[in-house]
């Protein structure tokens, strides 16, 4: 990184305003952007922010940090069944974020923008003697009656996810140094995991059409299914043997004592943010043709039943998980 560090002024209109192309930007010329939602959607709103050392490291590479930022809001508004629109961004630019890093940041908004379809709309950036501070508000289009809300879960509702779990806190261990006894192809794909996710965006339409409660899995699927049973007043029976992993991480519980414990700990992971949603049982097979239709497997592994709370089993036994996911302190 070089010593040069450019004024908010120069960032805006060097770096984002190329990335601020849809009329309701008005150029970053103006303080608001001025949207009109198409006829028969509704307003999708998420926000995100991360910190450096938090929610990644003050080394990663800044394109990567971009995207992430990015792919973390989108992934909340695929759980909602909404259509990605645009963004507003905030930046609170650390000492070390000079020219061409900033560069390599726009870069990786503009690889993401071109990705998902989205427009930069406006936003905000300072300088900050702590560390670097982003944050997205991302804006999508959704449709009356049709955002799955975590609350609206059922008696006799399976449960699924995307995807696989535990991928993205592996990477986190593997990122911080640890050695966790993998090869090294093993080790590198699954700290791509958690420097760059994917975002489900392609199962929106099938959750807004057939998912009755949905949450995307950035706090680890223990959590924020067990957010899903809080809200909706019911318990969340959740087979841990039927959890997704992926060949990477099946062969790290494979080298682990007890496996039970490490797919608690893989479930308690955050980061992943794959999709934790219910369904009727009778739209199980729609649920699965349309999602291998678009490439992203969806998996069964519980039921909504009367009842509180999360109930992890294995082999029809139930097991404590002592700590659900993150939590901000």
């Amino acid at each position: 990184m070089g010593s040069d560090r450019p004024d908010e002024f120069d960032t805006i209109s060097r770096l984002l305003r190329p990335l601020a192309n849809h009329p309701a930007a008005r150029g970053l010329m103006d303080d608001v952007a001025v949207l009109t939602p198409p006829d028969g959607r509704t307003l999708v709103l998420t926000h995100d922010a991360m910190v450096a050392g938090v929610h990644f490291w003050p080394h990663d590479p800044p394109d990567l940090i971009a995207r992430k930022l990015l792919r973390v809001n989108l992934s909340d508004l695929a759980a909602k069944g909404a259509e990605p629109f645009g963004y507003l961004l905030s930046c609170a630019w650390a000492a070390e974020c000079d020219w061409s890093w900033r560069e390599a940041f726009a870069g990786g908004l503009a690889l993401d923008q071109s990705q998902f379809g989205l427009n930069l709309l406006g936003g905000d950036t300072v300088s900050t003697p702590g560390p670097l501070t982003i944050g997205a508000t991302l804006i999508g289009w959704g449709r009356p009656g049709r955002s799955p809300a975590r609350s609206g879960a059922r008696e006799g509702d399976l449960i699924l996810v995307s995807g696989t779990i535990g991928d993205a806190g592996l990477g986190l261990r593997i990122t911080s140094g640890e050695d966790l006894g993998l090869e090294q192809d093993d080790s590198a794909w699954l700290a791509g995991r958690y420097r760059l996710p994917e975002p489900r965006t392609a199962l929106a339409a099938m959750m807004a059409q057939l998912a009755t409660a949905s949450a995307d899995v950035s706090d680890g699927l223990a959590a924020d299914l067990a957010h899903i049973s809080e809200a909706s007043a019911l318990s969340a029976e959740v087979d841990l043997e039927a959890m997704p992993l992926s060949v990477a991480a099946g062969r790290w519980v494979a080298g682990q004592t007890d496996a039970s414990s490490a797919r608690a700990c893989l479930a308690s992971s955050g980061d992943d943010y794959e999709i934790v949603f219910t369904i009727r049982p009778e739209a199980l097979d729609q649920v699965r043709t349309e999602a291998a239709a678009v490439g992203c497997p969806v998996t069964p592994i519980g039921v909504i039943k009367t009842g509180s709370g999360l109930v992890a089993t294995v082999e029809g036994r139930p097991l404590e998980i002592e700590r659900l996911g993150w939590r901000h302190r």
